[in-house]
C-alpha cells in the first residue's frame, strides 16, 4: 500500500517520517540521505550524511571541518537501514557520484530520482532504470517543449570560430563533462581552467575518471598559443565586467533565459528533458509519480487521464 504521506515537504526538505530522514535537506538534520555534492542539494552541518564515496568528497573539500558528523559511504545497490526503511543508492547519471535513492518499507518501493540525465556521459556512472511503485522525480525540464539536443552536437559549436573562447560553466560536474566533449569532439581546441576548477578535476582524476588534456589558465596563453583556446571558468568570471579583446562568450546550459546575452548558444544540460521524464516513468512503471524541483503541473495534465501525479512542492 501506498503511503501518501512517506515523503513529505517541510522547510527543512523532503522528510520521511516513517525512518526519521531528509533527501537533500535545506537545513542541517540528524540523518541526511544526499543524492549528490550540488550546493543546492548537500549543505554543510548534517549529522549523519549517507551518500556515495565521491558525494562525499566534494562535500568535504567544500565545507572542510563544517562538512558532516560522520559520512556513511554507500557503494550502488548496497542495502542499508534508517530507523526500519531499507534504502538502496542507484547512479542517477547527473553527475560523478550522483545517485537515485529508493526507499522500501512495508512492500511499497519508493524511488526519488534527484537531479538525473539520461544522456551519455562518461564522466559519470550511467543512469539505471529501477522499477517502483511511486517515482519521487525532478521536474526541472517537465516542459513538453524542452527537448536538449545531443551534448557531442551542441560542443562541435566550438570549432565553427577561430577565435579564443570563454567557456562558462558550473565548477563541479559540468565543467568536468564539458572537458571530456570538448577533448573527444573539438580536437584543435587548447582546453584551459580556471584555477577553481582544479580541486573537483583532482577528485574526479581521484576517482579514475579520465577527462583527456587541461591545463591551468596562464595569461600569456592569449598571445602566444599556436592553438585557439577554450577558458572554461566559474559563473562568477565570466559574469564578471572583464572585457577581453577576439574573444567568444558562451556559457553552456540548458536555461534559454541564461542563453540569450551569450555570442553563441551551447545548449549541455545535465537534468532530464520532457521525454527523458517520460521514458522514465515508462521505465519505472509506477504507479504514482510524486514531482519536485521543478514544476510538475504539465506532468500532471499530461496523464491525467492514466496516472497519478501528485506535487510535494
Amino acid at each position: 500500500m501506498i503511503l501518501a504521506d512517506f515523503i513529505v515537504q517541510t522547510p527543512k526538505g523532503l522528510y520521511c517520517s516513517y525512518g526519521d530522514f531528509y533527501l537533500d535537506p535545506k537545513q542541517p538534520v540528524q540523518h541526511a540521505v544526499i543524492s549528490h555534492a550540488h550546493a543546492d542539494h548537500a549543505i554543510a552541518g548534517n549529522a549523519k550524511v549517507y551518500c556515495t564515496k565521491p558525494t562525499s568528497l566534494f562535500i568535504t573539500y567544500r565545507y572542510k571541518e563544517e562538512a558532516a558528523g560522520t559520512f556513511l559511504i554507500k557503494k550502488y545497490g548496497q542495502a542499508f537501514e534508517i530507523n526500519g526503511v531499507e534504502l538502496f543508492f542507484f547512479p542517477a547519471g547527473h553527475m560523478l557520484g550522483s545517485a537515485q535513492v529508493l526507499m522500501c518499507y512495508n512492500g511499497t518501493r519508493y524511488l526519488y530520482t534527484g537531479d538525473y540525465k539520461l544522456q551519455e556521459d562518461p564522466t559519470c556512472e550511467a543512469f539505471e532504470f529501477v522499477q517502483a511503485d511511486v517515482l519521487i522525480t525532478e521536474t526541472t525540464f517537465a516542459d513538453p517543449e524542452t527537448m536538449h539536443p545531443a551534448a557531442e552536437q551542441e560542443i562541435g559549436k566550438l570549432n565553427t570560430t577561430e577565435l579564443n573562447i570563454m567557456l562558462g560553466a558550473y565548477v563541479l560536474g559540468k565543467s568536468q563533462r564539458l572537458i571530456s566533449l570538448i577533448n573527444r569532439y573539438c580536437i584543435e581546441k587548447r582546453i584551459v581552467v580556471h584555477h577553481s576548477l582544479l580541486p573537483f578535476i583532482r577528485i574526479y582524476e581521484q576517482e579514475g575518471i579520465s577527462m583527456g588534456a587541461y591545463e591551468l589558465f596562464d595569461k600569456k596563453f592569449l598571445k602566444s598559443s599556436s592553438r585557439p583556446l577554450v577558458y572554461l571558468v566559474p559563473p562568477v568570471v565570466f559574469n564578471s565586467n572583464i572585457k577581453v579583446m577576439n574573444v567568444v562568450k558562451v556559457f553552456a546550459t540548458g536555461w534559454k533565459d541564461l542563453q540569450r546575452s551569450n555570442q553563441m548558444q551551447l545548449y549541455v544540460s545535465d537534468h532530464a528533458d520532457w521525454n527523458e521524464i517520460i521514458r522514465t516513468i515508462s521505465e519505472v512503471k509506477p504507479a504514482e509519480v510524486w514531482t519536485t524541483h521543478g514544476s510538475g503541473i504539465q506532468l500532471r495534465d499530461h496523464y491525467k487521464e492514466s496516472l497519478v501525479v501528485k506535487l510535494l512542492d
